[in-house]
């Protein structure tokens, strides 16, 4: 009998742990890792929805009023100000006890909004849009001669609308133009609306505004909408949204357009272009440091 077996040791190589079993338990590990890492520290999700309260409301709040609409007892979102009043994320007012957003929130945000690109965020929201509805996009923004054409996406079915980067959009006759006539202060667009007005007048064209009444109505539905589109104004056959993109300032930042050929594209209001569009320039928008809720 050999030594191994006298003392009762197994010579078996099946009794040492198979690379199979080593892979495993590191692999079991990694996923682990992984799984914590997508946990996150929710800790911090949850006094998140204190911070996330305070920016969407206009005024300083009570610890009550503030812990009922964040979802928490008033001892537990205490607990939580407690720390953000020492980071400066949360300002307390010294007599009234009301909390809102301290000052380092402020430069949050500012360091946020100078390194953000609004048509660079665009181009990539559209390149996603564009891919899940196959229509062609684009993006416009206000330029020396008018609202101008700087990104542009075709489908794979191209609507030749015969539109290229640079191209200067009529102010009175496209859902671009329309846009920004809209919701740009009037001394921008006065001159260019003007000529056109002027242009109209001398061709034989019976579409479109031909007067200062005309363009009052047609800007006046576009702002109740929210949004500009055009059926076959510019380009026969060629429909067209326009949907506004704002900074934090609430001016208009730039516009996306969405176009196609009659038949083949859903013009109507609330129809799946109109909405897809709306909700990607609201997310570009809320990237762009604007809110919809008065200050």
């Amino acid at each position: 009998m050999s030594s191994a077996a006298r003392s009762g040791i197994s010579t078996d190589e099946s009794n040492e742990p198979h690379d199979s079993a080593i892979d495993d338990e590191t692999g079991d590990a990694h996923e682990r890792g992984e799984e914590k890492l997508r946990s996150g520290i929710q800790s911090i999700e949850v006094g998140f929805r204190l911070l996330e309260v305070l920016t969407h409301e206009p005024r300083a709040m009570m610890l009550r009023d503030l812990a009922q609409r964040a979802g928490m007892s008033p001892a537990k979102a205490h607990r939580y100000l407690v720390s953000f009043l020492r980071l400066g994320v949360v300002a307390q007012d010294p007599l009234s006890g009301r909390y809102e957003l301290g000052g380092f929130a402020l430069q949050l945000g500012l360091a946020r909004l100078a390194r953000v690109d609004g048509v660079k965020l665009a181009r990539i929201a559209l390149a996603e849009l564009r891919d899940r509805l196959d229509m062609t996009v684009g993006i416009a923004v206000w330029g020396n001669q008018g609202p101008t054409v700087v990104h542009w996406m075709e489908s794979s079915y191209p609507a030749k609308a015969s539109l290229k980067l640079g191209d200067v959009m009529p102010l009175l006759s496209s859902a671009t133009g329309l846009l920004f006539a809209a919701y740009l202060p009037r001394n921008k667009t006065a001159v260019m609306m003007e000529r056109e007005l002027a242009d109209t007048r001398r061709s034989s064209q019976t579409s479109g505004p031909r007067n200062a009444d005309d363009v009052e109505r047609l800007l006046e539905e576009v702002r109740a909408h929210g949004a500009a589109r055009v059926e076959g104004m510019l380009l026969p056959t060629i429909h067209a949204f326009c949907v506004p993109v704002f900074d934090s300032t609430g001016d208009l930042a730039l516009g996306l357009i969405a176009l196609g050929h009659e038949g083949a594209f859903d013009i109507r209001w609330e129809g799946e272009v109109d909405t897809a569009l709306r909700e990607c320039a609201e997310k570009l928008s809320y990237e762009l440091g604007y809110s919809s809720t008065p200050r």
